[in-house]
């Protein structure tokens, strides 16, 4: 199939109502952070039906999609990635491709579902530098894929890069960062309570109020009041 035959199957999914939401709930508004972007409306489940019908899809073809201003066409872009990222032997390639990629991959949701699967994954076993050279960047979203990568290694209990990344972030000064770390953190909890409260103890005075919320969020609610109060 073709990357014209992808784009068609988009559009049959396309509603208008649906894209009128979307692009307030996802900041497009001028100086916000997805400025510009543009959105068909479509729910992340038939994206996913379509990336994966299209998986085949030649990856000069994913870059072109890469590229659309239309954020579903991106996100499918993303998802057919991660679905081969599983399965081929190449994920070196993949890995390469997205890193080259990440001006266009420009807003929470496409790091979100891309990160942790692709970089992650790809670096279980190798060396991570990268990872801190993204959580440096001047560029917000390369920060959001350094701390969402981490995602993947906490599955494994894995927590050290987490936390060393979420200090290089702890004055990070967009709360869509503030969300991620809080985020991962939080996972990091599940996984293994004492080793958040250790980092909590240690930085929660000077955590941003977001990050601390997005962390504490599955504690008891009168622990949970006290780390607001800062009587911890």
């Amino acid at each position: 199939m073709s990357l014209d035959d992808l784009k068609l199957d988009l559009r049959k999914e396309a509603n208008s109502e649906k894209a009128k939401i979307f692009q307030r709930f996802f900041k497009t508004g001028r100086g916000e952070y997805g400025e510009g972007d543009i959105f068909l409306g479509i729910p992340v489940p038939k994206q996913r039906k379509i990336a994966m019908k299209h998986k085949l899809l030649a990856l000069k073809d994913v870059q072109l999609l890469l590229k659309s201003k239309i954020h579903e066409e991106r996100l499918t872009a993303l998802l057919i990635l991660v679905n081969n990222c599983k399965k081929s032997e190449n994920k070196s390639e993949i890995y390469d491709f997205y890193l080259k990629n990440t001006k266009n991959i420009n807003n929470w949701d496409l790091v979100d579902f891309s990160a942790h699967a692709i970089i992650g994954a790809y670096l279980e076993d190798k060396d991570r530098s990268i990872l801190y050279k993204l959580a440096k960047s001047s560029n917000l979203w390369e920060r959001r894929i350094a701390i969402i990568s981490t995602f993947h290694f906490i599955k494994n209990n894995d927590f050290s890069d987490t936390l060393k990344i979420a200090e290089i972030l702890l004055n990070d000064k967009h709360d869509l960062i503030h969300k991620a770390v809080g985020w991962m953190l939080r996972e990091i909890g599940k996984m293994d309570i004492s080793v958040l409260e250790n980092f909590l103890k240690k930085n929660y005075h000077s955590m941003p109020r977001t990050m601390l919320r997005y962390a504490i969020e599955k504690f008891p609610e009168k622990k949970r009041k006290m780390y607001l109060a800062g009587k911890i």
